[in-house]
């Protein structure tokens, strides 16, 4: 049941400031009506009643024993806890009141302390007296010793002088170091001008010790022990410096010294002046290498020396020998670097490069077996940069092509000097003309590529390739003097006297220089002809057959122009002259090396063909009867064998031949019927597709006896069928005009000059 509202106003105020209490009893009650209700819910479980009464007793009676036993526990530690806050509190009144009682103790003594004051100022300066006192004498004598320690420096006692001067530095930073203690500065103006004598001192020792360090390579040769009383000087000061800094408050003037820094710049700078700041040399000739061999010489001396004889001197880390070496390897390049900035001739720039890249590193210089393994030049880096080798190469290579292209002028000027000699060319022991040309050039190249190929791989493939061009550009010199000398030759054909001779000299010349090129590659792997260089060539071996050829057609030139005539088919004395002619040429032509050889007696045949060819579409002659059409058939049919039969002679297979085509002219002109002409044309333009109408037309007037409408009829065939031209098919036709003017002859695929 709830409670009622007056019951709620009479509840006590314990409830009202607990109200968890109350809110838990509610749940106890209701736990216990749920329980007692599921347990009792039949009559006959009442009977047990009293038993689960007694269980419930001796349960709330445990939980009450256990509350008080914890409750009175906590009572018992809060009342400790009392106590003690008690106890604390009495401590701290106690320890107030003794506290009061001591700052009214100090309060009335304040006053006697004050009479202390001027006690301790008389003691601080009673100390400052003592002190006095006490260096009196030592400041006394401060002169006297700055006399004696200035003789010990001028008989080179330095040790006894160093010694002095250390003295006086001490007394002096000591007494400045209590003046600046007390802040007393001013008074440190006095002190340093009564120990101006020091400075004087100091510098006498310091030149005396950078001229001992200036000739230490000498000294330590024939005087070590002044050089080694130097550099125990010179550590010394440099422990004292180093004490001094690790003590930050006060720093002496004139310190730290640093004299080990002062050490290795004279000895750098020695090194540098002995060496590199000396007048200026000769750069070039033998001035150059006399200086490179000179620096090679006292650089490998001095650093054994150094190696020898300084590192037993000086303590182990001044690491002596890698400072000398580094200062050398410094010096040298600086000093290089200035040398190269000069315009240098080629023999100067090799010798710097030579003697840079090979000689420097080698066994000769740095690489010297009584400086291993101490000396180490790899790890000093480059003695001149990638960049500034590479530059001199270049300048190299500049130098080496205008040599070259001197050198291939002046040949180029003597070779065809010689052509106007009495005398023939000289002959190999194969009996093929030749001259010197070839050699010459092959030679100086190869030895330019050679002589880079002492440096580096580089300097040698850029020698090669500049090698390439100027050849090249010198093959194109001599083709146009070989076509200059061409057009004299045609106003005069006297001379040159032996002008045949040479062009066939030029021609194996040709050759040579083609087999020669592949041996100038450094790497055998490689030895290809470049194309550019390979076209160059074979513009010389047309150029020279075309000048060749045009002296073979001057002289045929004379026979052809009998042909056709009633002459010419009244007998072989025409064709006679021909062979005549062709067999003095060919006879000259074997002076030459087989492919040359055998392009011009192919070049010969097809000349004398088409010169032929053309000289019959000259519309001189028309066959009048069937007899003298039969008469020109058998013209036509013996010169074609004759001039056959001597070129098979001469070497030339008939598959190379074009006299093929005089015999198929031959047929259209015996053809008897006129009727099959169309016939025979198609299978004479299948075999000679460059074959115009106007070549057709030309060569049926020979015949005499073709009406218009089989001529139409032929060239309307003809129009129907066109041929392509096959591959490789040697052209016959297509250099003859109808009617064909009077032009000298030129190589297929080639301009005349």
């Amino acid at each position: 049941m709830g409670m009622s509202a007056k019951d709620e106003r009479c509840a006590s105020p314990t409830d009202e400031e607990w109200p968890e209490v109350e809110k838990a009893e509610k749940l106890a009650r209701g736990a216990a009506l749920k329980w007692a209700s599921g347990v009792f819910y039949r009559p006959e479980k009442l009977e047990g009643l009293g038993h689960y009464r007694n269980r419930e007793t001796q349960r709330n009676s445990s939980i009450q024993s256990r509350l008080k036993s914890t409750v009175q526990s906590y009572l018992e530690g809060v009342s400790t806890g009392l106590e003690q806050l008690r106890s604390a509190v009495q401590e701290v009144q106690s320890v107030c009141q003794d506290m009061g009682a001591a700052r009214w103790a100090l309060l009335d003594c304040a006053d006697r302390f004050q009479g202390l004051q001027q006690m301790r100022a008389l003691m601080a300066e009673h100390v400052q007296l003592a002190s006095v006192v006490q260096v009196l004498p030592q400041l006394f004598s401060v002169h006297e010793v700055f006399s004696h320690t200035l003789q010990l420096l001028r008989g080179r006692r330095l040790l006894e002088a160093h010694a002095e001067l250390m003295m006086m530095e001490h007394l002096r930073d000591d007494i400045l170091s209590q003046l600046h203690l007390r802040g007393l500065s001013g008074a440190q103006a006095t002190v340093l001008s009564y120990f101006s004598g020091l400075q004087e001192l100091n510098e006498s020792l310091a030149k005396q010790l950078w001229g001992i360090v200036g000739s230490s390579l000498q000294l330590v040769r024939e005087d070590p022990v002044l050089f080694v009383t130097a550099v125990r000087i010179i550590e010394r000061e440099e422990k004292i410096d180093d004490t001094l800094l690790l003590d930050a408050t006060f720093l002496p003037p004139g310190r730290p010294k640093g004299w080990r820094q002062k050490f290795y710049h004279v000895l750098q700078e020695t090194i540098t002046a002995a060496h590199f700041n000396a007048v200026r040399m000769d750069a070039e000739g033998p001035g150059l290498a006399r200086h490179l061999a000179a620096l090679q010489r006292d650089i490998v001396a001095e650093l054994r020396v150094v190696k020898d004889l300084m590192v037993q001197c000086v303590p182990a880390h001044y690491n002596i020998l890698s400072v000398c070496t580094a200062t050398y390897h410094r010096a040298l390049s600086s000093h290089l670097q200035d040398i190269l900035r000069e315009d240098l001739d080629k023999q100067a720039l090799f010798l710097l490069l030579e003697w840079v890249l090979r000689m420097y590193p080698s066994p000769e210089v740095m690489g010297h077996p009584d400086l291993l393994p101490e000396v180490d030049v790899s790890s000093l880096g480059p003695l001149v940069s990638p960049e500034l080798v590479d530059q001199t190469e270049r300048k190299y290579v500049e130098k080496v092509k205008a040599s070259v292209l001197e050198w291939m002028q002046r040949t180029l000027e003597v070779e065809f000097k010689e052509w106007f000699r009495e005398e023939e060319p000289e002959m190999d022991h194969q009996g093929f003309f030749q001259s010197a040309l070839p050699v010459i050039v092959v030679q100086m190249l190869s030895e330019n590529i050679q002589v880079a190929s002492l440096i580096t791989d580089s300097l040698q493939q850029k020698v090669y390739n500049m090698a390439l061009e100027e050849l090249e550009a010198f093959l194109g010199r001599l083709r146009e003097v070989l076509v200059q000398c061409g057009k004299e030759h045609q106003k005069d054909r006297t001379v040159p006297k032996h002008y045949v001779p040479y062009l066939l000299a030029m021609l194996n010349n040709n050759l040579a220089l083609s087999s020669s090129i592949p041996s100038l590659h450094p790497n055998a792997a490689c030895r290809e002809v470049p194309a550019s260089l390979r076209a160059a060539l074979d513009k010389i071996q047309k150029k020279a057959c075309q000048l060749l050829l045009e002296e073979l057609l001057l002289d045929l030139q004379p026979l052809y122009a009998q042909l056709p005539s009633r002459k010419w088919l009244s007998g072989p004395q025409l064709v006679n002259s021909m062979c005549e002619v062709i067999d003095k040429y060919t006879k000259d032509f074997s002076h030459v090396r087989k492919p040359a050889f055998t392009l011009l007696l192919m070049e010969s045949e097809l000349l004398v063909v088409s010169q032929y060819l053309r000289a019959l579409m000259q519309k001189k002659m028309v066959c009048k009867s069937k007899e003298e059409r039969g008469q020109l058939c058998e013209r036509l049919l013996q010169d074609a064998t004759q001039l056959r039969e001597l070129f098979c002679s001469l070497g030339l297979d008939r598959r190379q031949q074009s006299l093929e085509a005089v015999f198929a002219l031959q047929e259209l002109i015996c053809l008897k019927d006129p009727a099959l002409l169309s016939l025979e044309v198609l299978g004479f333009i299948t075999k000679y597709p460059d074959a115009s109408d106007e070549h057709i037309s030309t060569l049926l007037d020979l015949r005499g006896d073709i009406s218009k409408d089989v001529r139409h009829l032929v060239l309307e065939m003809m129009a129907q069928n066109p041929q392509p031209l096959p591959e490789g098919y040697r052209p016959i036709f297509s250099t003859i005009l109808v009617p064909a003017p009077e032009q000298p002859f030129c190589l297929r695929k080639a301009k005349c000059a």
